[in-house]
């Protein structure tokens, strides 16, 4: 492939604060609406091999906020709703698959899958959960999708009377798994297309990205030969259906949309983590809501006082209440910027599953339910400023309600909420 010609691309995407905020006011239990679309998510370890066990609502009209984690991995009966059960999902391991010689990809040790599906089968489990990831399907060229290794292991797990949770992973696991056979990155040639500019990642303030998601600054530009960010999202998910709508609703059950690393909607971080908006196109992205703001000077950078990676959250002057803090008119700006850029990506990305999906939520055999994940990020939660949560792209503090807007946004497009740990 030649190298890709970036120059003259403008960014067309224009900030509009107020479509994406205001928010705080109305309190998330008084929206019935949105209730009946979250649902926890429950991680537990199951086996030593790395299967976890989902555990979703029982009813699509049913809410669970709490979960026992130390629960069994047999169906659980709730209290509010004493005649269902909770299915529980098994998830595949990643290393479920690989890669042959010519760099195919293929299922790995696939009569020990079939022996372990049998018995989960036989214990009670409901389904599997399965990570669809665009570096294997779409790993060589374009839109030049190979859909045979989820053909197989589709059939496999229906064969077996096992229902399917789909995730649509849109990030690399590299930076997250310990190596071997389960790494998978993105498609082999956006890599291509990363080596001549590094700037399609996220990028933090010491000029340090990787490659496990494409920034959001690239959500609207044609970098991808011809083709945006969100064009290439969109494109794998209208060939995902076309190729298994045949298992909707009786063996898949629900299709999660990837939205960040590690499928999350959420910028990267480890420890309290540091603002990831330093690539060229994002930065090109503030200086524009800093002059719509009539504030330009606040386009140059992000905040400059809020430490490292693994700062600790006293000491560090923008996540104290000073006039360089969070709750300055900068911070504020800033943090109103930076979440709004997630929640747009997402509210974008999920507008265009729920209409790929519509044509089929008329028909009960056919209805899947449209998922997406958030990560729980706890640590530093005793602050005022709750710094882990602002710089993973949500603007949740002890005085505002960050996590309003996402479920306001989810509940738009009838999508369930998973929350990762």
């Amino acid at each position: 492939m030649s190298a890709v010609e970036n120059g003259g691309v403008a960014c067309n995407y224009r900030l509009r604060r107020r479509s994406y905020y205001g928010f705080r006011e109305l309190g998330l239990l008084e929206k019935p609406q949105i209730l009946r679309s979250l649902r926890n998510v429950s991680m537990i370890s199951l086996l030593r091999n790395g299967l976890y066990t989902r555990c979703p609502s029982p009813a699509r009209n049913t809410c669970i906020f709490s979960m026992d984690a130390c629960e069994k991995s047999r169906s659980t009966i709730l209290d509010t709703s004493r005649h269902n059960r909770v299915p529980v999902y098994v998830m595949m391991p990643v290393d479920t698959f690989g890669f042959d010689p010519s760099g195919s990809p293929r299922i790995r040790k696939i009569k020990a899958l079939t022996v372990s599906l049998k018995a989960l089968k036989l214990g009670g489990v409901h389904g599997i959960a399965v990570e669809v990831w665009w570096g294997i399907v779409e790993r060589f060229s374009p839109v030049a999708y190979d859909w045979s290794l989820y053909e197989q292991l589709f059939q496999l797990i229906s064969q077996l009377g096992l229902k399917l949770h789909v995730d649509l992973s849109f990030h690399s696991n590299r930076h997250t798994s310990s190596g071997g056979s389960g790494d998978v990155s993105l498609p082999l040639w956006i890599l291509e297309i990363g080596e001549h500019d590094k700037d399609i990642y996220y990028r933090d303030q010491n000029g340090f990205s990787n490659n496990d998601y494409l920034t959001l600054g690239v959500d609207q530009l044609p970098l991808f030969c011809g083709r945006t960010a969100l064009q290439c999202y969109e494109d794998f998910m209208f060939s995902f259906v076309n190729k298994f709508e045949s298992f909707f609703g009786n063996v898949i059950e629900e299709i999660s949309v990837g939205l960040g690393p590690s499928g999350e909607l959420r910028w990267k971080f480890p420890g309290i983590g540091e603002f990831q908006c330093y690539d060229k196109y994002m930065m090109e992205d503030l200086r524009m809501a800093a002059s719509q703001e009539g504030k330009p000077q606040w386009g140059d950078k992000g905040p400059q006082n809020a430490g490292y990676y693994n700062s600790l959250p006293s000491g560090v002057p923008f996540y104290e209440e000073g006039e360089d803090g969070f709750l300055s008119d900068y911070g504020r700006f800033f943090l109103e910027w930076y979440s709004g850029r997630l929640i747009h990506h997402a509210d974008v990305i999920l507008a265009k599953a729920a209409n790929i999906l519509k044509q089929y939520q008329g028909n009960e055999r056919t209805t899947v339910t449209l998922a997406a994940k958030i990560g729980g990020i706890y640590w530093s939660y005793h602050t005022v400023s709750h710094p882990a949560e602002l710089t993973a792209g949500y603007y949740n503090t002890a005085c505002r309600d960050g996590y309003d807007p996402v479920a306001l946004m989810l509940s738009r497009h009838g999508a369930a909420l998973h929350i990762s740990k």
